[in-house]
């Protein structure tokens, strides 16, 4: 049965301020939680409505499982787990940063993008939803076992103190399909409505785009920021003669 203090501490997880405090987040999901498991990550509680899942989960009534969960309909399996401890940035040869992403949906793709791409890390500013929100590990599918979120107070000055170009993702730059990036360089996606930053703009070595292909008065407004990524990683690891 699910006790009272279990409740409210779980619930208190969908705020950051107590993620930080009690150093645990939600997974749910039962792909998710079997892939957090199998990564080594720990687990303090660990809940299902099917009695065969785990043999140190706690079984629950759907109605109980409904008073846990962030989303409409409640997964059939949910895990409380501790932040694993982070280390120092790596500084791939291709690094991937994110500018004030605010929607947990665009930021869980965009892990899964990283890991999908073999990018083992991604900088985040201090603006950017926490990776550790529920629905940014639901819409990770298990990839942020493999891609550590770094955040940044400044984003513009840890971008430059990794020593090689910056380009960011915006609407006026050179089309991807004709620019011809360093190899080694960080790039930047800003977030769904205000685009990158002034502070890191002024910083940038060069600015991409992704074309339209239909007339101004006829073609979508824009792209959804974790679409844009997704493009603009496999034009970069396109292999040089597909190019």
């Amino acid at each position: 049965m699910l006790s009272k203090n279990q409740r409210k501490q779980i619930l208190q997880l969908s705020k950051k301020k107590h993620r930080k405090t009690d150093g645990l987040f939600v997974a749910e999901g039962e792909k998710v939680v079997l892939e957090l498991i199998a990564s080594g990550w720990t687990f303090e509680f660990l809940f299902s409505m099917d009695q065969a899942f785990h043999p140190d989960a706690q079984l629950l009534k759907w109605e109980e499982m409904k008073q846990l969960t962030q989303f409409k309909t409640p997964s059939p399996v949910l895990g409380v787990f501790k932040m694993p401890k982070r280390s120092e940035i790596l500084n791939e040869p291709i690094t991937v940063a994110v500018d004030g992403v605010s929607d947990p949906g665009n930021l869980g793709t965009i892990i899964r993008l990283c890991d999908w791409f073999g990018f083992s890390e991604l900088i985040c500013s201090e603006t950017t939803v926490d990776c550790f929100n529920p629905k940014v590990i639901q819409a990770s599918m298990g990839s942020i076992v493999r891609v550590q979120c770094h955040y940044v107070t400044e984003l513009a000055d840890s971008l430059k103190s990794l020593d090689k170009p910056i380009y960011g993702a915006t609407a006026r730059g050179d089309s991807i399909y004709e620019a011809k990036p360093s190899g080694q360089a960080s790039y930047v996606f800003g977030s769904e409505s205000h685009g990158i930053s002034t502070k890191v703009t002024r910083v940038l070595d060069g600015e991409l785009s992704i074309p339209h292909f239909r007339e101004a008065n006829q073609r979508a407004e824009s792209l959804n920021v974790a679409t844009a990524t997704a493009i603009v990683l496999s034009e970069l690891m396109r292999p040089p003669t597909q190019k």
